[in-house]
C-alpha cells in the first residue's frame, strides 16, 4: 500500500505531462481543436510548412496582433491580421481560443474579447480551426473538410493570396475588400482599398477613403481593369468568373515554389510581388498606378514627390516640415507638411518667394488676367493673404489653397515649371538680415476695393443669367436648371439638328435676350438624378478659352439635356473634309492645333481631378466666330460611366482615333487622349480622313504614309493638304508632323504629355525625329506583302 501511495504522485505527473505534451504537439501542427488556445510564442503551421499563425509584433511597434505570415522566408511577411484595429499589449496573458461552441475568439489579458470568427455550423462540437497550405485560416467540420463555416480568405486585410478571391456576392452586396495597413509598423485599417465594382461589372477600384485616389484614373473612379479573358504572366494567371451568385477574380501561380502575392500597399499602389531567393527580398513586378508620384496627394499638403530619389519618395518644400514626423518616417506621407514659420501678411512684415525649379505644378490654380510680368504676378500674390504660391508663363497663376500633387521632374522634361513659393523672410536664406518691407494700407485698401467690385460684378452676372427664364434655377451658383418646355420652345421642338456624336444629338436653339445656344440630348445614360447633378457641378466649374462653356442642363424623366454656348462656325470636320467648306489656311490650322493642345493640357493637369476626354476627333472640336478651337464633350466620358465604352465602339469613325489600350481594355490614362490628338493632328495637316477606302495601297491609311515619311527623312511638305498649294511655314509643318508621330506611339511612355505638345508648338522645346510605331510597321509590311 505504501508503495502504491508513492507511485500515485508520479503517475499524476506523468498524466499531466502526457496531456500537456499532446496539447503542445497539436499546437505545433496545423489545427486548433475545441477548448485549445494559443498564447505567447505558441503557433500553428500549415501542413506544407509555408504559413504560420500566432502572435506577432510589427516593426518597432509596442503592440501585438494575431496574424499569418510566411514561415519559410526570412523576416516576417504578414499576409493576414485578425485584430488589426484592436491591438494587444501582452501576448503571454492573451489567448486565441477555439470555444466549445465552435467560435474562434481572441481575448486580451483581462479576458475581454477583441476579435472573433463565428462558426455557422449546426453541429458546432465538430468544428476545428485549420491553417491550410494556401495561407487560409478556416473553421470547418472535422469529419468533412469540404464544409467551410468561416475562412480568413473572406475577411482579408491587405494581401491577396493565390486561391483567394477579389469579388462581390450579388445577393448580399458584400465583397472581399483588401485594405492597406496604416503604415509599415501599424496594420490598422489604412486609407487605401481594393474592391470589385459593386454594380456587377468586371471593373475593380482602388480607392482612398472611399474615393478615387489616382489623379488621372479612369471614369467611375476606375483605376484599371483586368480583361474578362484569362490573363497570363510569367508568375501567375488571373481569371475572371461571373455567375448568378457572384463575380470574382482569382489567380493561380505557375510555380508553387515561388511565393507570389498582391498587396494593397500603404503607398496607394496595388502591387504584385514575387519572392527572389538570390536577393532574399520581394520584387515588385507590376503596380497600379505605375509610379507612386501619380497617386493623388501622395505626399500630402506642401509635400513634393521625387521618383528619382533613392532616399525618400516625398520631401517637404522649403520652409516646411512633416506634420506628423512619426507617420512620415514610417512611409505614410499623406499627412503632408506644415510651415515652420507662419506667413507675415497683415503683421507689418513682408513675405518673399523661394523659387522651386523644374516641377510639375499643382492643380487648383487661379489665373489672373491683369498681370503682365513675373514681378506683377508676385505683387498680386503678396497682396492676397490667402495666396501661397504663384507662377508666370506669359500668364500669371496663383494658389489660394494647400499645394497638392507637386512632383520634381527630370531635367529636360517638357512639363517642368518654376513655382514661386511664398515664405516669410526668415525662411529665405538669401534674404535673411535684409530690411523687411511693409505693405502699405493704401495697397491693401485698393486690393479690397477690387475684390468687392469683382464680387458685385459676379453677383450682377448671376442675376442676369437667372432672369433668362422665370422658372430656371441656378445650381451651385454656376449652372442653370432649365425646364424642358423652355428648351423645347427655344429649339423649336428640336427641329434644327446641328450634328450627332458619341454622346448624343445636338440642336440649335435661341434664348430670349441671350442669343443662340446648343442643346445636347444625351443618350446611353443610366444615372440617378443626384449623381448626374454632382458630376455636372464639377464640369460646370471648368473654364478655359479652348473649352466649351456649359450653361446649364435639364432633366426630364430619364432624359438628360446639356445646354452649351453656340459656336457659329460649327465643328472642325465640316471645314476639313467637305468640298464646299471654307479652306482653312495653314496659320489657322496651326492655331487650331495649338488651341486644342492647350485645352487638353488644362483638362489633364490643371483641373482639381484630371479629366480624360476619351473621344478626341474633329467632330468634337468646335470653332467660334474667329475660328478659335473650342473642345466639346469633355467630362462626359466620366458622366456616362460604363455605358461609354459601348458608345465608343458603336459610333462610326470614332474607333480610328482610339489608343491601343482603349481597344484592348487596358487602363486608360491621359496618354490615351494624346494618341487620339496625334490622329486628329494628322487630319488637320492633310485635310483628309486618316482612312480613305477610295485609295489603294499605303496611301489609303495616311498615318502609315506620314510616319514612314517623317521617320525616314522624306518630303514632309508633301503630306500637307493639297488645297493649300504649299502655302505654309515649312518649319511649322515639320514640327507638327513630328509631334503627331510621337503622339501615336504604341507605348504610352513614349508619347509626350499635352503640356509637352503645347511647349513644342510654342517653340519653347525642340522635337526630335520620332521612331515608326510598331502598328504602323505591321501595316506597312502587310501592304508590301499584299502587293
Amino acid at each position: 500500500m505504501g508503495n502504491r501511495t508513492k507511485l500515485l504522485p508520479s503517475l499524476h505527473v506523468l498524466i499531466l505531462y502526457f496531456l500537456s505534451f499532446q496539447t503542445y504537439l497539436s499546437i505545433e501542427m496545423d489545427t486548433i481543436y475545441p477548448g485549445q488556445s494559443l498564447s505567447g510564442n505558441q503557433t500553428i503551421t500549415s501542413e506544407n510548412g509555408w504559413f504560420e499563425l500566432g502572435f506577432f509584433k510589427p516593426g518597432n511597434s509596442s503592440h501585438y496582433y494575431v496574424g499569418i505570415w510566411y514561415k519559410k522566408l526570412p523576416g516576417q511577411t504578414v499576409v493576414w491580421v485578425a485584430n488589426r484595429d484592436k491591438p494587444l499589449l501582452d501576448p503571454s496573458t492573451s489567448k486565441l481560443q477555439l470555444s466549445e461552441k465552435g467560435n474562434l475568439v481572441l481575448c486580451n489579458q483581462s479576458e475581454i474579447p477583441l476579435w472573433s470568427a463565428e462558426s455557422s455550423a449546426n453541429s458546432i462540437k465538430s468544428t476545428v480551426a485549420v491553417l491550410e497550405d494556401s495561407g487560409n485560416l478556416v473553421l470547418r467540420n472535422s469529419s468533412n473538410a469540404s464544409v467551410i463555416q468561416w475562412q480568413s480568405f473572406d475577411h482579408p486585410t491587405d494581401t491577396w493570396l493565390p486561391g483567394a478571391k477579389l469579388g462581390i456576392n450579388k445577393m448580399t452586396k458584400r465583397g472581399n475588400t483588401y485594405i492597406s495597413w496604416s503604415n509599415s509598423n501599424d496594420p490598422a485599417t489604412g486609407p487605401f482599398s481594393l474592391e470589385l465594382d459593386p454594380n456587377g461589372t468586371s471593373t475593380y477600384f482602388i480607392l482612398q477613403n472611399g474615393k478615387r485616389h489616382w489623379t488621372c484614373g479612369m471614369w467611375l473612379e476606375r483605376v484599371s481593369s483586368f480583361s474578362t479573358d484569362t490573363v497570363t504572366s510569367e508568375y501567375s494567371t488571373v481569371s475572371y468568373e461571373s455567375s448568378e451568385k457572384e463575380n470574382f477574380y482569382s489567380y493561380s501561380v505557375t510555380n508553387s515554389l515561388i511565393p507570389v502575392r498582391y498587396v494593397m500597399d500603404i503607398s496607394g499602389q496595388l502591387q504584385q510581388l514575387v519572392w527572389q531567393d538570390d536577393s532574399m527580398k520581394w520584387l515588385s513586378i507590376w503596380a497600379k498606378p505605375k509610379d507612386q508620384c501619380e497617386i493623388y496627394a501622395f505626399c500630402g499638403a506642401y509635400g513634393a514627390c521625387n521618383q528619382f530619389s533613392s532616399r525618400t519618395r516625398c520631401e517637404c518644400l522649403d520652409g516646411f516640415k512633416p506634420k506628423i514626423p512619426g507617420q512620415w518616417n514610417s512611409g505614410n506621407y499623406s499627412y503632408g507638411c506644415i510651415r515652420r514659420t507662419p506667413l507675415q501678411c497683415n503683421k507689418g512684415e513682408k513675405d518673399g518667394f523661394q523659387v522651386i525649379s523644374n516641377i510639375r505644378i499643382p492643380a487648383n490654380d487661379v489665373p489672373l488676367t491683369n498681370t503682365k510680368s513675373l514681378e506683377e504676378c508676385k505683387s498680386a500674390c503678396l497682396r492676397d493673404c490667402s495666396c501661397t504660391a504663384c507662377t508666370f508663363h506669359g500668364n500669371c497663376s496663383i494658389w489660394r489653397e494647400a499645394l497638392l500633387n507637386i512632383q520634381y521632374l527630370s531635367f529636360g522634361d517638357y512639363l517642368g515649371s518654376d513655382l514661386y513659393l511664398r515664405l516669410p523672410m526668415t525662411e529665405l536664406p538669401a534674404l535673411k538680415g535684409k530690411t523687411k518691407g511693409r505693405i502699405e494700407w493704401s495697397t491693401i485698401n485698393a486690393a479690397a476695393a477690387i475684390v468687392i467690385s469683382i464680387a458685385i460684378l459676379g453677383l450682377l452676372v448671376s442675376i442676369c443669367r437667372m432672369k433668362i427664364f422665370s422658372d430656371t434655377k441656378p445650381i451651385h451658383d454656376v449652372l442653370i436648371l432649365f425646364k424642358f418646355g423652355d428648351l423645347k420652345s427655344a429649339t423649336k421642338n428640336f427641329s434644327e439638328k446641328l450634328g450627332e456624336g458619341s454622346f448624343g444629338s445636338v440642336f440649335k436653339g435661341t434664348l430670349p435676350n441671350s442669343g443662340a445656344i446648343a442643346v445636347k440630348s444625351l443618350k446611353c445614360l443610366d444615372q440617378e438624378d443626384k449623381q448626374f447633378r454632382t458630376e455636372l457641378s464639377t464640369i460646370g466649374t471648368i473654364h478655359h478659352v479652348n473649352l466649351v462653356r456649359l450653361l446649364g442642363f435639364c432633366v426630364k424623366g430619364k432624359k438628360r439635356f446639356l445646354v452649351y454656348e453656340y459656336m457659329p462656325n460649327g465643328s472642325l470636320d465640316s471645314h476639313l473634309f467637305y468640298k464646299d467648306s471654307k479652306i482653312l489656311d495653314w496659320k489657322t490650322r496651326y492655331h487650331i492645333a495649338l488651341g486644342i493642345a492647350r485645352g487638353l493640357a488644362y483638362l489633364h493637369d490643371k483641373c482639381r481631378e484630371c479629366i480624360i476626354h476619351c473621344d478626341i476627333k474633329p467632330e468634337n472640336i468646335l470653332l467660334d466666330a474667329d475660328f478659335n478651337p473650342i473642345l466639346s464633350d469633355f467630362g462626359l466620358a466620366k458622366l456616362l460611366g460604363r455605358d461609354f465604352s459601348r458608345v465608343l465602339t458603336t459610333m462610326k469613325g470614332t474607333r480610328g482615333y482610339l489608343a491601343p489600350e482603349m481597344i484592348s481594355g487596358d487602363p486608360i490614362t491621359p496618354k490615351s487622349d494624346v494618341f487620339s490628338y496625334g490622329m486628329l493632328l494628322l487630319e488637320i495637316i492633310s485635310g483628309r480622313r486618316n482612312w480613305d477606302a477610295r485609295l489603294d495601297g499605303p496611301d489609303a491609311y495616311f498615318p502609315a504614309r506620314a510616319a514612314n515619311s517623317v521617320s525616314n527623312g522624306g518630303d514632309v511638305l508633301s503630306l500637307l493638304d493639297s488645297k493649300l498649294q504649299g502655302n505654309a511655314n515649312a518649319n511649322e509643318v515639320i514640327r507638327a508632323c513630328r509631334v503627331a508621330c510621337w503622339c501615336i506611339q504604341d507605348e504610352e511612355e513614349r508619347r509626350p504629355s499635352m503640356g509637352n505638345v503645347v511647349q513644342i508648338f510654342e517653340g519653347v522645346q525642340e522635337v526630335h525625329m520620332p521612331p515608326i510605331p510598331r502598328f504602323i510597321q505591321t501595316i506597312t509590311n502587310y501592304t508590301k506583302n499584299a502587293e
